[in-house]
């Protein structure tokens, strides 16, 4: 719906405005670079648990945040996004409130209360996973969840794919998380080699669209009864 479609396109205006400001906060102040320490391994993004114990019994706790500002960085934008949140979505309910249900109103809003403590939680015990490991995370949740959303859409043709506008957004949308974890992965260091990687992006899609036939239920089930 036009109300649904609305507060996506707010949360979007969110993120990317959370995203600014914390990059223009940061130092250096006013730009959006990001000047950072180099990642060598992983724990360096641990120092807390290589605090030093010079006579073997007492602890001294004197780590820094050797990546500054990577880890703390994704907090900042966290908190930007809850303040832009805060400020915004109400302003959206009320401008939509007739198209939604009284209980529909603010569930996006409850949604993001629950989301955001997770997501910190997540940043702060597992930010060096996450920096290392978010390539592949990007390609296998973006696989997941086209499968899901094309099987539950009953696509199984080119066909079915342009009969809805919202259909295709989905697919293009997956399509750019696929190039995404890609040149992430390959990072483009040598351009021959890893741009031609990119004619992968609509693999997926394409396979599944050529298999899906097959895989039918329905068909399985006629197929089985036949004694095939």
């Amino acid at each position: 719906s036009s109300s649904a479609l609305l507060q996506h396109i707010t949360a979007l205006l969110e993120c990317s405005l959370a995203a600014l400001v914390t990059l223009l906060v940061s130092d250096p102040v006013g730009s959006l670079h990001i000047r950072s320490c180099r990642v060598k391994k992983l724990s360096d993004w641990y120092t807390m648990l290589y605090n030093p114990s010079p006579d073997y019994i007492t602890t001294v706790h004197c780590t820094h945040e050797a990546v500054y500002p990577l880890y703390t960085i994704v907090f900042i934008y966290y908190a930007f996004c809850l303040v832009l949140m805060m400020l915004l979505r109400p302003l959206l309910v009320k401008k939509i409130a007739c198209g939604l249900g009284k209980s529909d109103r603010f569930k996006s809003i409850y949604a993001a209360l629950y989301f955001f403590p997770i997501l910190t939680v997540l940043q702060a015990v597992g930010g060096g996973l996450l920096y290392y490991a978010f390539p592949y995370i990007i390609l296998v949740l973006s696989l997941v969840t086209l499968a899901v959303y094309m099987s539950a859409s009953e696509v199984e043709s080119c066909k079915d794919l342009l009969v809805r506008k919202k259909r295709l957004v989905v697919l293009f949308s997956h399509w750019l998380l696929h190039a995404y974890g890609i040149i992430s992965i390959s990072k483009l260091d040598k351009l021959e080699q890893d741009l031609p990687l990119l004619a992968l992006v609509p693999a997926p899609a394409l396979f599944y669209l050529l298999t899906a036939k097959y895989t039918e239920p329905s068909r399985i089930l006629s197929e089985g009864g036949n004694g095939h």
